[in-house]
């Protein structure tokens, strides 16, 4: 006969009590982040459903590293008026990412939005403009 195992170190029996409509369970990640590169530039985005752009917090440092800061405060309030009880439900969200910049970012043109749950921030690269070594020589 197989024995099941579980690889949660809190007995089944425990969910029916702690995860219910009172006391829902609490799920704590960080949002994901995408770093691309082009010729031009790093394009950072991070997923936010939900969040707004008064949410979020965009600085360089004084080491020269990118901060990325979101926070969200929800807070509903009904009251029974049958009972005069009085319910809050809070929501709260904090994140907090730190970026070493590269060196060939122009740190004084990076850009930030935020469209359809995600923050794009978008870093220019310094572009080094290559000398031409083929030149005409005159003749004297």
């Amino acid at each position: 006969m197989p024995v099941m195992r579980s690889n949660s170190w809190i007995p089944s029996v425990f969910n029916d009590l702690f995860d219910t409509e009172f006391m829902p369970k609490a799920n704590c990640t960080a949002p994901a982040i995408n770093v691309k590169e082009s010729d031009k530039a790093y394009t950072v985005e991070l997923a936010a459903p939900g969040m707004k752009k008064e949410d979020f917090n965009v600085h360089i440092n004084n080491e020269g590293n990118l901060i990325i800061k979101m926070e969200s405060k929800n807070e509903k309030k009904e009251e029974d008026k049958n009972t005069r009880y009085l319910r809050r439900e809070f929501s709260y969200s904090k994140f907090e990412q730190t970026l070493i910049l590269p060196d060939d970012v122009k740190k004084e043109e990076i850009s930030a939005k935020v469209e359809h749950g995600v923050l794009t921030i978008e870093l220019p690269k310094i572009v080094e403009e290559k000398v031409k070594l083929s030149r005409q020589i005159d003749i004297a």
